[in-house]
């Protein structure tokens, strides 16, 4: 059987790492217990969760042994990351019922069962920690210097990062320094917007417990031209069939740009990379049929077969010409243009203002998904094979046509 890292590095995980010859013998000769945390910013885990999602199955499915950490200390703070302000503070109870949310959702990737896998909640140890101790324990291993070149935080020097904020990675690294002394943990994995926060724990262990722990992150799904994916008419994409439809989620993989349909095969289904680039080499009209491929695989690992086969048969009524896109009035749009200004030229609305009041009151969809932005923009990933369904109130179809 191939090296797990191999694997990761063939498909397109892998981002940076720390001494990969090392983790490559260690992954090769033990069965590794690894982490990734997952903050409890909402009650469901997004699109930006699932490329760790499938990084995290791969290593268990290669026999190492997954931790996986839901933020019930950290959420408390909020990891600065990527941020130009100050996240949300969440109340105590929000973080527990997210934190809830989260491990029903993961249960559904990872096999817990027999001890394959372990669901741990840092608020267990984080929320015992008396300050002066913690100082004087673990804030001597942190040099202020190297922790304000920091990527993470210096993002935000123009609107000010909190003391608050600043004491996120110390959470962090020790997080990685409890799970190595609790169960051994020697690997940490992570977005690679995590990466100083990872070389923290790393440290730290190497300072505090002279041992020798790795770190890894993956690649963030981005689309082609660097913008991250994952966003929608009505918002994000979650996990959470309630937040977004298995058919709203089949669609957005469906109409991604012929440029991600090879990388989004690779890192998000299983299918062995023979087949991933036999249909990413496909071209021109072609290439639609591994974007159905891409959205039935995609859909039935985060929902299951029954719901990925149903959307397929919805999508295909729909623009297939035996649903509600057949014979209904066509109305000509283009990506880039908003789609107030389409709703009304096309007289699918009497003017801009119903059309504003009809978003605001959630009767305005598009392809089956509520638009939420009375701004919103239409896109290319909005089109399949060239056109778009609008539903205004609960019967009157409309098809958006390039």
């Amino acid at each position: 059987m191939a090296n797990v890292f191999d694997t990761l590095k063939e498909r397109g995980f892998i981002a940076q790492c720390t001494n990969e010859a090392e983790l490559r013998e260690l992954l090769e000769k033990e069965k590794v217990t690894f982490y990734i945390g997952f903050d409890p910013t909402a009650d469901s885990l997004h699109a930006g969760h699932f490329i760790a999602l499938m990084a995290m199955a791969h290593m268990q499915r290669a026999g190492h042994r997954p931790i996986c950490l839901v933020g019930g200390g950290t959420g408390t703070v909020g990891d600065p990351t990527g941020r130009t302000d100050m996240r949300k503070m969440l109340t105590d109870e929000d973080i527990e019922h997210n934190c809830e949310c989260f491990k029903k959702q993961i249960a559904r990737f990872i096999d817990f069962r027999d001890g394959k896998a372990i669901m741990v909640n840092n608020g267990d140890w984080l929320r015992k920690l008396n300050y002066i101790d913690l100082l004087r324990d673990v804030g001597a291993c942190f040099t202020v210097n190297r922790m304000l070149a920091a990527e993470c935080y210096k993002q935000r020097w123009e609107k000010g990062l909190t003391f608050l904020e600043f004491n996120y990675m110390v959470m962090q690294g020790y997080d990685f320094l409890e799970l190595n002394r609790r169960y051994g943990c020697k690997l940490e994995m992570g977005g690679d917007d995590q990466w100083s926060n990872i070389i923290a724990g790393v440290e730290l262990n190497r300072r505090k417990n002279n041992t020798a722990v790795y770190g890894l992150t993956n690649k963030l799904l981005t689309k082609s031209d660097g913008k991250k994916m994952g966003k929608t008419a009505g918002g994000a994409l979650w996990l959470d069939a309630e937040k977004t439809s298995p058919y709203e989620f089949y669609q957005y993989w469906r109409n991604v740009d012929d440029a991600d349909v090879e990388k989004c095969l690779a890192l998000l289904t299983f299918l062995p990379m023979e087949e991933v680039r036999r249909l990413g080499a496909l071209q021109d009209s072609a290439i639609n049929e591994a974007k159905k491929v891409l959205a039935y695989e995609v859909t039935k690992i985060v929902h299951g077969e029954a719901e990925a086969e149903k959307s397929q048969k919805s999508a295909e009524a729909m623009f297939g010409g035996s649903g509600a896109g057949a014979d209904i009035p066509e109305v000509a749009a283009e990506a880039g243009s908003k789609l107030l200004d389409v709703l009304a030229a096309g007289k699918i609305v009497a003017s801009k203002s119903e059309g504003r009041r009809l978003i605001q009151q959630n009767g305005i969809a598009l392809n089956d998904v509520k638009v939420s932005d009375v701004d919103y923009v239409l896109t290319e990933a909005d089109f399949t094979d060239g056109a778009a369904i609008v539903k205004k109130g609960k019967k009157k179809y409309f098809k958006l046509v390039k």
